[in-house]
């Protein structure tokens, strides 16, 4: 019911995004959009691309008056740094003179294999689509599926659990709050303690020509019964949002809930017991699962964690292989983040949002968010009597 494509390299013109199946006469508050594309550009340990652009979004179909129209929405993003680059990445027209190819892969990018898969002779041909930089167009996407979970009381919050070997106290307190508390921290962690030992980390990675990784948690609240399927395998929810999340690049890992550390337990302390009371109807006593069993959402808050490796490119460069002259030299230095956590924190909320909105689509229907919303109030009406 839903798709999107996103078209654009880092350093060329713009990014392009078109979002096919929004419902139509959704209000659409492009100021939400470019807030969540500031919010990625920030936090402690991103370098020097992000102090050159501002993102913001330019829509260029399919909304009217601030409304959707049901056909597709065609959205863009600018790259001011393709005015440092027009002629390296130029579209059209002869290669210059004298520029150089880029031939010595980085270990963990996709320079080497991308190049061995394309017949590319030149990395930038790789590294160009394959940055991260792509991940500004699925935020933008993102942002407007948030858009349209809100209005049906749906919300998602990202924040970060881990930094290196720093990892944060679980989260005790109310949801409003710790969205509030990540929010107002450089690192987007909740714990103040925890915040400031991963500035301690990130900063002695960059005196060191190092990197960080670390781990991202997003809760998403709200989220009705049923959306999901068990019936095949690529209906699964829990199969969907991983997915999504694994895409972002250098996530190397996604958990449902309590994730691998289930796998120590026994049944007995693992899985959910089921409650009932007036005011709830069913529910769980605990969350274990994550708001997730057989691929179907089950009323509980949504728990997925996304594990990110350290950022492969390095001040102080691994040893690689130049692909021309087959010598080992120590791999290319492009422009990069020290740690880029916690602004895969806001792209996880991104992906996760999106595939939310999907999965909502898909139970709901309709060709407008009047019918929509007519469908979802109907449903949740049906459960009561259940």
């Amino acid at each position: 019911m839903m798709r999107f494509l996103t078209a654009g390299e880092s350093h060329g013109p713009a990014l392009v995004a078109i979002i096919e199946g929004l419902p139509a006469d959704l209000t659409l508050d492009l100021t939400l959009v470019d807030r969540d594309l500031a919010r990625r550009q920030g936090g402690w340990g991103r370098g020097g691309r992000m102090k050159i652009e501002s993102d913001r979004v330019q829509v260029l179909s399919g909304l009217r008056f601030g409304r959707t129209l049901g056909s597709p929405l065609a959205l863009l993003i600018g790259n001011r740094d393709f005015d440092n680059w027009r002629d390296k990445m130029a579209p059209v027209g002869e290669r210059p003179a004298g520029l150089a190819a880029l031939t010595r892969p980085r270990p963990g990018h996709a320079d080497l294999p991308g190049a061995l898969k394309y017949g590319h002779r030149d990395l930038r041909d790789v590294l160009e689509r394959a940055s991260a930089r792509e991940t500004a167009a699925r935020t933008a996407v993102g942002a407007v599926a948030r858009q349209l979970l809100a209005a049906f009381g749906i919300s998602v919050i990202g924040h970060v659990v881990a930094v290196g070997p720093v990892s944060a106290r679980p989260w005790q307190g109310d949801q409003a709050d710790l969205a509030a508390a990540a929010e107002a921290s450089p690192v987007r962690c909740a714990d103040a303690a925890a915040a400031e030992a991963m500035i301690r980390q990130i900063d002695r990675a960059r005196e060191e020509g190092d990197s960080l990784g670390g781990v991202v948690e997003v809760l998403a609240f709200g989220v009705p019964v049923g959306l999901g399927s068990h019936v095949h395998w690529d209906r699964r929810l829990d199969g969907r949002l991983a997915a999504a999340l694994m895409s972002i690049p250098a996530i190397k890992g996604v958990e449902v809930g309590g994730g691998f550390a289930l796998a120590a337990l026994p049944g007995s302390a693992v899985h959910d017991e089921i409650a009932y009371s007036a005011q709830r109807r069913y529910h769980r006593l605990t969350n274990r699962a994550g708001g997730l069993e057989g691929g179907i959402t089950n009323g509980e808050a949504l728990v997925l964690r996304a594990a990110m490796k350290p950022i492969p490119t390095l001040y102080r460069p691994l040893q690689s292989v130049d692909m021309e002259t087959r010598e080992q030299l120590p791999a290319a230095v492009e422009r990069s983040d020290v740690c880029a956590v916690p602004a895969a924190a806001v792209v996880a909320e991104a992906a996760v949002a999106w595939e939310l909105a999907c999965a909502l689509r898909e139970k709901f229907g309709g060709d407008s968010v009047t019918e929509m919303r007519a469908n979802f109030d109907s449903y949740l009406c049906s459960l009561q009597g259940r």
